[in-house]
């Protein structure tokens, strides 16, 4: 898929390091209860970590008690949605729809209007 913003791997290495690198384009995970953003509530807008896209509002987040930052909902047209089969589960994927990184997985298990929780790793966001 050919994204607005695209690096070659190396490119994308330098510039977001090791353990963001890990996440964000090799689509690890960070330990739960870890993360910078977990119980995060200030007011604002959260980006992606690798190219700042505005991904989140603030007023889209909740402590889903989980262990990593909870949204009820995504800027629309800014995260992209993939069919996860990995680890012997059924999972949607998402990614930053401007570069392709990875942020986590979205459930539809989340207990607001949207009914859905967006689980993101605090090292792909940023905060503005």
């Amino acid at each position: 898929m050919k994204y607005p913003i695209e690096k070659t791997e190396e490119e994308w290495k330098a510039l977001l390091g090791e353990e963001r690198y890990r996440i964000l384009r090799l689509k690890g995970t960070e330990y739960p209860h870890t993360g910078t953003f977990n119980l995060h509530f200030e007011k604002g807008t959260y980006t992606c970590g690798a190219c700042n896209e505005s991904l989140f509002e603030s007023n889209a987040k909740f402590d889903a008690h989980c262990g990593w930052p909870s949204f009820d909902e995504s800027i629309p047209g800014k995260v992209q949605y993939i069919d996860d089969v990995s680890h012997g589960m059924k999972r949607t994927e998402i990614l930053c729809a401007t570069c392709g990184s990875h942020l986590g997985h979205v459930f539809n298990d989340g207990p607001t209007k949207t009914g859905q929780r967006y689980c993101v790793n605090s090292l792909s966001i940023n905060f503005k």
